[in-house]
């Protein structure tokens, strides 16, 4: 397992950096995601400090809806019109954040040539694929270890996804952590003007409406007081259907997000199937303590005082009521977007390549 390394030496390394780097994603803008967040702040943090990236993404491609998600496009991409692109740029890193179409056809053509290239694991892909179509997870995770294992490097978010990799055979794991803006995500930002009117507490959920996000484990818990659901997806509907009591916003961005933090009681991330968990750091910095399971993502995360985690899903919501905004808030800071975008520079370190070896592929 790779060690955490001290950022005075990730910028000690910074001179020998690739500059010219390609991320490959089959998750990207318009849909609206800890993954997509991810790796566009990463993006502009990269070209902030002078560095070329090119993303190739399904809105480069045509595309087809995902089956049972059809907010996610599948991009159309063919082997030479990845390869053209790849060329082209003439990367001096490749990163292939996702394991979908794009991720398949940028894998195939590094390996054809020999080129190095990093992934990351950024969802608990098994679990998510699982609950989704009904296929063995046993299954699945055969896929995520032939995808990952010729990699480099596999970025991971956390202790406990390197952990859980590592068991599976997968043990080129490197940290690269999540950030917040902590300039919009404050404890001073204004509470919605719909929160006046609320019984308190005031439990909270962001994040995609979705299946796999097990918003029902929250809205089916027992603590009195008000429950206010922030986003969309596909399973929004149906939950405004049997949760008339709950009251769902729709999708918040920036300040207007900040502001249903900052006036929640309580933040509850139900999910079981997340790496990390970018709601959850916003959350702390706005000094909202954090309601979980002991699952990975919140347990790398959620400290004792900041936050509760238990497998009833009650009792973590009300020990999680008597910590100090402050100390969440605390919590929060630690977790910045130019840290994060160190680690993942320093993850591309060590991976030099002749980039005619690109020239010509198929």
């Amino acid at each position: 397992m790779t060690a955490p390394l001290r950022r005075e030496a990730i910028i000690a390394q910074a001179s020998a950096l690739p500059h010219r780097i390609a991320i490959v994603t089959d998750a990207w803008t318009p849909q609206v995601n800890g993954v997509v967040r991810t790796l566009t702040t990463t993006a502009n943090e990269l070209r902030a400090r002078g560095h070329e990236v090119l993303v190739v993404a399904p809105d480069r491609f045509r595309s087809l809806p995902c089956p049972t998600y059809p907010e996610i496009r599948l991009a159309l991409a063919s082997r030479s019109r990845v390869a053209g692109l790849l060329a082209a740029f003439a990367p001096e890193a490749i990163h292939i954040a996702t394991e979908g179409p794009l991720g398949l056809v940028a894998r195939s053509l590094c390996m054809a040539r020999g080129v190095p290239f990093t992934t990351a694991y950024h969802t608990q892909f098994p679990a998510y694929v699982a609950r989704r179509t009904g296929l063995p997870e046993r299954l699945l995770w055969r896929y995520i270890r032939w995808f990952h294992l010729p990699a480099a490097r596999i970025m991971v978010a956390t202790p406990s996804i390197e952990g859980e990799l590592a068991a599976r055979g997968l043990v080129k794991a490197h940290r690269w952590s999540r950030g917040v803006d902590l300039a919009q995500f404050t404890p001073r930002a204004a509470p919605p003007p719909e929160f006046a009117r609320l019984e308190r507490p005031i439990q909270l959920y962001v994040g995609r409406v979705a299946v796999e996000k097990n918003i029902e484990a929250f809205l089916n818990a027992r603590r009195p007081g008000s429950k206010v659901v922030v986003g969309d997806g596909p399973a929004l509907a149906a939950l405004k259907a049997r949760f008339p009591g709950t009251l769902f916003l729709g999708r918040r961005e920036g300040s207007a997000l900040a502001g249903c933090y900052a006036g929640a009681d309580v933040f509850v991330f139900p999910s079981r199937t997340d790496t990390f968990g970018l709601v959850i750091v916003e959350a702390l910095a706005c000094g909202t303590p954090v309601a979980a399971f002991p699952v990975a993502g919140p347990a790398d995360i959620v400290t004792e005082k900041s936050g509760a985690l238990s497998e009833d899903l009650d009792r973590a919501i009300d020990a999680a009521l008597f910590c100090e905004p402050a100390d969440c808030a605390a919590r929060g800071a630690e977790f910045g977007w130019a840290g994060a975008t160190d680690q993942f520079l320093a993850g591309l370190v060590d991976l030099p390549f002749e980039t005619t070896g690109l020239r010509g592929l198929p």
